[in-house]
């Protein structure tokens, strides 16, 4: 890792690899989450026979996702720290070959309890690149060029669900032949080794550790008085949008899988329009916050992304010729929110403990998501296994964002 005095500015060439080391590890932490929603129904089957699967297998999406997001959970607040102890670089190169290991050895699993284990473990590494990588790129780029770079990373995710769609419609994932998907998972441990040892460091936060020579910040930092109302903020603000799209919007799939049982690569299809939308969604999220401001912003996302679930869940089905179109515009606006938490989350915490506040803000959010995505599950069979009923009732959850978008700190205005 390259090492920089306190007042060394990286050049335009090291900033670009910066944004694109980070940009890259969130495109494959994109594939990780959109992998068990396209792969979950196969794995059962595989693993369970296909009539056990048929009654259990919603709750074992429920149950990976859950392990998932506690992972992430775990790893964006333990790894997110480290960051600010450590380096960004260091972390974020940690985190990658933690997500790309576990997530291979998906491959040679036996049973379904061993695949959980390894979700959870796969969150791990997918939880620490995100504050790691948003820090590290806030840090290293000027405050004019941050609603840009801050949409090229909140679209980071869902090119990597994109390009796992795309990859699943050429070649489907079905009971019969799953396992390659989980190898291919495991090549980016490459970018993890070139992070870990390659990658230039944030002259912010090498700055912060020259000048001050104080111990590294531990986490309760977050919750003392004049920290904890930005961090209580931050956590909320996250929560929102992933309780919403794990415990809700992402019922689609497995939806769509069941319904289109004739049809092994639709449900690939209904992620690719998704994941269309996301990109582009995710990519003006920032912009949007920009022009628009931090408040109204978040307020009308809210209100779009709750009446575009209730559309796709109520007005439409798999297969209908109206669906894809609602995917897409759905996948659209709900992601929207991962443009926006880039820019709006290291405005809220000072250098010394960015990392670990915009890591403890998205992964307590997940911590909460895990919590919503068991809770659903649980509803699928009072819901007697209507994916579209389970799906409308999560829709709700976007609604809470309208009411606290009036909560938001003003940070338009502030450097980092």
């Amino acid at each position: 890792m390259s090492q920089l005095n306190d007042s060394a500015v990286l050049s335009r060439g090291a900033r670009v690899a910066v944004l694109a080391a980070a940009f890259l590890g969130l495109v494959f932490d994109g594939v990780e989450l959109g992998l068990m929603p396209v792969a979950s129904l196969s794995v059962c089957k595989s693993l369970m026979g296909a009539d056990e699967a048929a009654t259990e297998g919603g709750k074992w999406f429920a149950y990976f996702t859950a392990a998932l997001m506690l992972g992430a959970a775990f790893g964006g607040s333990l790894l997110g720290n480290l960051g600010d102890r450590i380096g960004r670089t260091r972390a974020m190169g940690v985190s990658i070959l933690f997500y790309s290991l576990f997530a291979g050895v998906g491959a040679f699993v036996t049973s379904v309890e061993q695949m959980l284990l390894l979700r959870f473990a796969v969150g791990v590494g997918v939880g620490g690149v995100w504050p790691n990588g948003v820090a590290l790129v806030a840090e290293c780029w000027p405050n004019a060029s941050r609603p840009t770079v801050s949409g090229v990373m909140g679209a980071g995710i869902n090119v990597g669900i994109l390009a796992l769609s795309l990859l699943g419609s050429y070649k489907p994932i079905t009971p019969d032949s799953w396992r390659w998907i989980f190898a291919m998972a495991a090549i980016p441990a490459i970018l993890g080794v070139v992070v870990l040892f390659a990658l230039p460091e944030s002259p912010k936060w090498l700055a912060s550790r020259g000048v001050a020579k104080t111990p590294p910040p531990p986490m309760s930092a977050l919750f003392r008085k004049h920290l904890l109302g930005r961090t209580l903020i931050g956590i909320m603000l996250a929560s929102i949008p992933l309780v919403g799209a794990w415990a809700g919007s992402k019922w689609m799939i497995p939806w769509a899988d069941q319904v289109a049982t004739s049809t092994p690569g639709y449900k690939s299809r209904v992620q690719f329009w998704w994941a269309i939308g996301a990109t582009i969604g995710s990519f003006l999220g920032a912009p949007f916050a920009a022009i628009v401001g931090r408040r109204l912003s978040y307020f009308l996302i809210s209100l779009g992304a709750t009446a575009l679930t209730l559309a796709m869940f109520k007005l439409t089905a798999p297969l209908a010729p109206s669906f894809l179109g609602i995917v897409f515009a759905q996948g659209l606006v709900a992601t929207l929110f991962f443009g926006w938490l880039p820019l709006f989350l290291p405005e809220l915490f000072p250098t010394y403990i960015r990392a670990t506040g915009a890591g403890i803000a998205m992964n307590t959010g997940r911590f909460v998501t895990a919590g919503g995505v068991l809770a659903a599950g649980a509803l699928f069979s009072w819901f007697d296994h209507d994916y579209s009923a389970i799906g409308a009732a999560c829709a709700f959850i976007y609604a809470l964002g309208m009411i606290l978008a009036f909560w938001t700190p003003r940070t338009g205005d502030e450097a980092l």
